[in-house]
């Protein structure tokens, strides 16, 4: 049955991972991510050595396209390397790595460097807890920023861009010197100087947000895309080959974005297995008329609407 995934994802769904790459390069707003992931017979390398998946992704106001990228390692190259073509925007949680894309953007993530105070609280002995701490301040600026991102959930681009402006540059200001402020007095080891230097390092990738109403304020959106790979590796823990590695990537891609275009993966795997033997496959016209944002799609492929029923 691994060979017959692996037939059906080198064979047939790899054409529609290279076009949705193509399109991924398009866009202006990407989001990217990575986590650990073990192959097993990876030539020159040992059984427990720590391969990587990448994640790379559209952002909130585009056509979702979510695209996975397996590689033996986490250098820097290989953002470097996916990303070739690319000119825009790339939202990242601050591993040095992505600093080797070039011709981007990079907009950092408050979800990060709000979780590095809140550890920073969590760290503190029993006897401090409730006490009002250094920590406590810096918390309290990310959860002002936070605030202002929900009122703004639902508003278009520009008026968040403009908002932001008007409310959000204040705040960062006013936290960009208090980070300036209790540096010298925080432990650099501690838990809350690890949060503040993380700041600091981090600052004009955080502050970038401001840039244009589309972005987000954090790179979540990446990470949830990613969440459906971890909990799918704790129940198969690894790859054997690079070629499972790399056809578990492809798949990955084709179901997630799918999902995120209202699709059912059954029906749509089903149509694309029925279809695609029967098209022209070198031809991209016919390519976009199955991918998962095509709305040339039959209805089958589709997770019906579910409609509230009136209770009497």
């Amino acid at each position: 049955m691994g060979n017959w995934l692996l037939y059906g994802a080198d064979h047939w769904l790899a054409i529609l991972y290279s076009r949705m790459h193509e399109y991924l390069l398009t866009r202006t707003i990407l989001h990217a991510d990575e986590t650990t992931f073990q192959v097993l017979r990876e030539p020159g390398r040992a059984a427990t050595t720590k391969s990587y998946l990448w994640l790379y992704r559209t952002g909130r106001d585009d056509i979702p396209i979510v695209l996975y990228d397996y590689q033996p390692t986490r250098a820097g190259e290989h953002p470097k390397r996916f990303l070739t073509g690319y000119q825009g925007y790339l939202q990242v949680d601050g591993y040095s790595g992505y600093n080797k894309v070039p011709n981007v953007i990079l907009v950092g993530c408050w979800a990060h460097a709000r979780r590095k105070f809140d550890e920073s609280l969590k760290a503190l002995p029993h006897s401090q807890k409730g006490k009002k701490m250094k920590a406590t301040e810096g918390l309290h600026f990310c959860n002002q920023l936070y605030s202002i991102e929900r009122k703004l959930k639902h508003v278009d681009s520009m008026a968040r861009y403009q908002q932001r402006l008007e409310k959000s540059r204040p705040i960062l200001d006013l936290f960009s010197a208090w980070l300036h402020k209790p540096k010298d007095r925080a432990l650099p080891k501690s838990a809350l100087g690890k949060a503040i230097t993380y700041c600091l390092n981090q600052w004009n990738h955080l502050e970038a947000f401001l840039l244009d109403g589309h972005l987000e304020i954090d790179n979540n959106r990446s990470e949830r895309s990613i969440k459906p790979f971890v909990i799918g590796r704790k129940n198969w823990m690894f790859s054997n080959t690079p070629r499972g590695a790399r056809g578990s990537a492809i798949m990955y891609s084709v179901v997630e974005t799918a999902k995120e275009n209202g699709l059912s993966p059954y029906h749509y795997l089903r149509y694309l297995f029925e279809t695609l033997p029967n098209m022209d496959v070198t031809n991209k016209e016919e390519i976009d008329q199955v991918l998962p944002w095509s709305t040339d799609l039959p209805s089958i492929c589709k997770v019906p609407i579910k409609r509230e029923v009136n209770k009497k």
